[in-house]
C-alpha cells in the first residue's frame, strides 16, 4: 500500500461535505498516518474536526464516527480488489486532467479497465433513451466516424443513444469509455452488461465516483454527468426531450466551457413528426447558439485535429446513416421500454 493508504477512500466517505471541501482535505493530507494520533480513534477525530473546521473554515453539523469510516473504507478497499476494480485521487496523476479542472471534480474515481489517453481528445455523445430510429443510428454513426478517426468517445452506457454511441466507436475501432451512475459492480442497465464487457475487452474503461455496492440510485445520475462532460474536450448532444439527462449534461458543458453541439436529427432535421417532442430540449439548444453537425469529421475540423488519412475518410463528409446503422438503430429503439 502506499503511502496514502485508505486516505483518499476514507476521505470519499465522509458524509456532509461538498466536492470542494473533500478536494480541499485531499490537498491538506498527505497519507493516512496523518489521521492518527498514537493509534487511537479519538486522535483521528480530533484532526479531522481540526482541519474541517479550521483549514476548511465550515461548521460540522454532523457528529464524525472516523472508526466507522475507516472500517468502510477498508470493506470499499477489499470489495474493490476482488472485483478488479482500481481506483485513484483527485491529485493523482493519472486522474483525467480535464476532469480536475471542474469545479466539482469526484475526489475519487473507481475504474475498471484503462483510463482514457491523457494526450487525446475525448468526445462525449448523449441523448435520450428513447430516440428515434434515425437518431439512434446518427449516434451510431458518430460514435463509429469518430472512432475510425482515433476519437474517443465517452458516454453513460445508457440505454438509447448513450448504447448506440458506445456500440459505433467500438465498430470504428477506438476504445470507449462509459461513466455508471452506480458502483462498478453494480452495471446498470442489466441489459447492457455484454455491452460493459465488450468495452473492457476493447481497450476502453468503466469509470464511477460511488464505490463498489453502490446501487443506481436515481439521484446519482445527474451527479454524473458532469463527470462525461468534465472528461470531454466537447459533447453532442444528438437527441433529447425537454425534460432529459443530456439537457442535463449539456448545462454541465456549459459551465464547464466545453465545446457543444446538436445532431441534425436532433436539431429538427426529420421528415418524421412523431419523435418532434422528444427532440424539443435539442431545438431549444440550437435555438440559443449550440452548432448543428451533420457529419463527426466537423468536429476534429473544430479542433484542428488533422483527420488521419484512412480510406472511410471521405465516405464521412456528409455522410448519411448507412443500411447496417439504420437497421442496428431501428431494432434497439423497438427494445427501449425502461426509464430510471
Amino acid at each position: 500500500m502506499d503511502k496514502r493508504g485508505l486516505l483518499d477512500l476514507i476521505i470519499a466517505r465522509i458524509p456532509g461535505l461538498s466536492y470542494r471541501e473533500k478536494i480541499s482535505l485531499c490537498e491538506n493530507f498527505d497519507g493516512e498516518e496523518d489521521f492518527i494520533r498514537e493509534g487511537t480513534v479519538s486522535g483521528i477525530n480530533a484532526l479531522i474536526g481540526r482541519e474541517l473546521v479550521g483549514a476548511l473554515n465550515i461548521k460540522l453539523n454532523i457528529k464524525l464516527n472516523i472508526d466507522q469510516i475507516r472500517i468502510q473504507a477498508e470493506r470499499d478497499a477489499r470489495t474493490a480488489r476482488a472485483r478488479d476494480i482500481h481506483w485513484l485521487s483527485w491529485n493523482d496523476a493519472a486522474y483525467p486532467p480535464l476532469l480536475r479542472e471542474i469545479y466539482d471534480p469526484p475526489v475519487l474515481l473507481f475504474y475498471r479497465g484503462s483510463l482514457p489517453d491523457p494526450e487525446k481528445p475525448l468526445a462525449a455523445i448523449v441523448g435520450t433513451r428513447h430516440p428515434s430510429p434515425r437518431a439512434a443510428a446518427q449516434a451510431y454513426d458518430f460514435g463509429r466516424d469518430l472512432g475510425r478517426m482515433g476519437i474517443s468517445v465517452v458516454s453513460g452506457l445508457a440505454l438509447g443513444i448513450d448504447s448506440m454511441a458506445h456500440r459505433g466507436s467500438l465498430e470504428g475501432g477506438s476504445p470507449t469509455f462509459a461513466v455508471l451512475g452506480s458502483g462498478l459492480d453494480e452495471i446498470y442497465p442489466r441489459t447492457n452488461r455484454l455491452l460493459a464487457r465488450r468495452i473492457l475487452e476493447t481497450g476502453g474503461g468503466l469509470v464511477s465516483e460511488y464505490p463498489p455496492g453502490t446501487p443506481p440510485y436515481k439521484g446519482n445520475f445527474p451527479a454524473r454527468n458532469r463527470i462525461i462532460s468534465g472528461m470531454a474536450r466537447g459533447v453532442v448532444i444528438v437527441e433529447a426531450p425537454e425534460s432529459s439527462g443530456a439537457l442535463i449534461t449539456a448545462r454541465f458543458a456549459i459551465d464547464q466551457n466545453r465545446d457543444i453541439w446538436v445532431g441534425s436529427v436532433g436539431a429538427g432535421e426529420s421528415s418524421d413528426h412523431r419523435f418532434r417532442f422528444d427532440r424539443r430540449g435539442s431545438i431549444n439548444l440550437a435555438d440559443n447558439g449550440a452548432k448543428v453537425i451533420r457529419s463527426a469529421v466537423e468536429i476534429p475540423k473544430e479542433w484542428n485535429i488533422e483527420i488521419p488519412a484512412c480510406e472511410s475518410v471521405d465516405d464521412l463528409r456528409g455522410s448519411d446513416s448507412n443500411d447496417t446503422g439504420k437497421a442496428l438503430a431501428e431494432s434497439l429503439a423497438r427494445s427501449i421500454n425502461m426509464e430510471l
